[in-house]
């Protein structure tokens, strides 16, 4: 039967039918229900799982992580308490430099130093070493 619009080709679909015969023993197991996983699969999970385990473990053990920032944290608390002590020092010797300068002459403050560090004493005074 010729198609319509005149150029006289006829299209006529063929099918061929083919028999295969299965053995016996193949046919039980192709027909077995429930998926079967190859290896590839089971290497992609053992590859997945030993990652996340990987990761886990570097997160919490590694250079960055928890535990180190952990001690990095305890380590800054400790400075900035030496930080905070040596700044107070620093505010009292500068305040007895300035008790000391020309400016302002705090008379008892050099008695104390002269005492302490040149070893002066008064007349009327008695030392007990």
């Amino acid at each position: 039967m010729p198609l319509r619009g005149g150029s006289g080709f006829a299209f006529r679909p063929t099918f061929v039918i083919v028999r295969v015969k299965i053995p016996a023993d193949e046919q039980i197991a192709m027909s077995q229900p429930g998926p079967r996983f190859g290896y590839g699969f089971a290497l992609y999970i053992v590859t997945t799982c030993v990652l996340g385990l990987y990761f886990a473990f570097a997160s919490i053990q590694g250079d960055y992580g928890l535990l180190r920032r952990i001690q990095i944290d305890a380590e800054v608390a400790g400075l900035e308490h030496d930080l905070a002590m040596l700044r107070a020092e620093v505010a009292d010797y500068r305040n007895k430099t300035h008790r000391l300068s020309d400016a302002y002459l705090d008379l008892d403050l050099l008695d104390e130093q002269a005492r302490d560090i040149l070893g002066f004493v008064r007349a009327d005074e008695v030392v007990f070493r």
